[in-house]
């Protein structure tokens, strides 16, 4: 730790392969350190690569549930905590404070698994008076992030789904669902599963920068194919959309999605959050510095002068003049590419609760 000085503050250095620039401790935490030059440039060189440490969460349950007016589902399920894409924008680093975690770093190389998941998920679908209805898959981080190449939780969650016959939506940037195609073809051929692929930018270096362990821009675009030619309904999330970042490629992404198959498309405004304001500023001093001021100065004249505003409804797609641009950029895109339909609603007349935790699969029940 550098002391502090009248020098100013250290410039955040990059850390190869990974996203934030620091670790900074998180919100609920009583101690704080900062970096600070003396003049003599004696601080460490950044490491050259931080490992990833999975560590085991024995959580009891596994459903989460919001109310939140501006979310189209109810439930969700997310099999990691943290997430190693490294995506510096992401909304749910602050998240990784309530494990006494950094936001930084910690959220990406400190990942959380919940390798009890499928039999969690079993015992919440055979309780009595279990009301079905679409849930989500990886609505805070990526169920197919690298740890899940090894860990196989999503594809096990994604077994007791197609054996209850439960609607679900995911929402990855990851070509690692086409590995589970042959699960979700399957449901979706019953109108159980629908797919949206993220994509926030069509510049590989842009995105090795802002998403250093994300598959690379054309990957998720031949994964949308692959999705699409499978049967299954899928569609483009352009999000987030960053001010005089990645703003300007909006309708470049859309259209190209929508010749990969995407039939739909979705967009949200960058988000901010807690520890993210200043993570993101980081980032932009050490990827961006040229453009960091007006970056953050068109955040704010969406967010009502601030970095970030948590009002619903104003969350997702900001106010003023920029955003409403915005908006009306997305919505003439959509409707030029054919991409301003909605998917098929999912069927909810198909549920039936899986079998036990443990218990034998049978060949007529349609588990094996």
């Amino acid at each position: 730790m550098h002391r502090r000085s009248n020098a100013g503050a250290l410039r955040p250095q990059a850390v190869l392969g990974r996203g934030a620039v620091s670790n900074p401790a998180g919100r609920f935490e009583a101690l704080r350190e900062e970096a600070f030059d003396d003049g003599w440039d004696a601080r460490d060189p950044p490491p050259e690569r931080v490992p990833t440490e999975v560590i085991i969460d024995r959580t009891k349950s596994i459903i989460a549930r919001n109310d939140s007016p501006d979310i189209p589902f109810d439930r969700s399920i997310n099999p990691y905590r943290g997430c190693e894409h490294g995506c510096i924008y992401c909304f749910a680093r602050p998240s990784h404070a309530y494990l006494g975690f950094s936001p930084g770093l910690d959220f990406e190389t400190r990942i959380v698994a919940k390798p009890e998941a499928a039999n969690l998920l079993r015992r919440e679908l055979r309780k009595p008076g279990y009301n079905v209805g679409p849930l989500a898959l990886g609505s805070n981080t990526d169920p197919y992030q690298p740890v899940e190449r090894d860990l196989r939780i999503t594809r096990e969650i994604l077994e007791v789904l197609r054996e209850a016959r439960h609607p679900t939506g995911i929402v990855t940037k990851s070509a690692l669902i086409l590995r589970d195609v042959d699960l979700i073809a399957g449901m979706a051929g019953e109108g159980l599963a629908q797919v949206m692929v993220s994509v926030t930018t069509l510049r590989r270096d842009l995105a090795r920068a802002m998403e250093p362990r994300a598959a690379a821009p054309a990957r998720r675009l031949s994964t949308i194919t692959a999705l699409k030619e499978a049967g299954i309904p899928v569609g483009v999330l352009a999000s987030p959309m960053i001010p005089a970042l990645n703003d300007s490629e909006l309708e470049a992404i859309l259209e190209a999605a929508a010749e990969a198959g995407a039939s739909s498309a979705g967009f949200i405004l960058v988000r901010l959050p807690h520890e993210l304001k200043e993570l993101f500023s980081e980032w932009l001093e050490t990827h961006a510095p040229t453009r960091a001021a007006h970056v953050e100065r068109l955040i704010r004249d969406t967010r009502g002068g601030t970095l970030y505003e948590a009002k619903f409804g104003e969350r997702m797609r900001g106010q003023g003049a920029y955003a409403e641009l915005l908006a009306n950029r997305f919505r003439v895109a959509s409707r030029r590419f054919g991409l301003d339909r909605k998917h098929p609603p999912f069927r909810l007349d198909l549920f039936r609760p899986p079998r036990a935790p443990g218990a034998p699969r049978s060949l007529f029940d349609g588990s094996v």
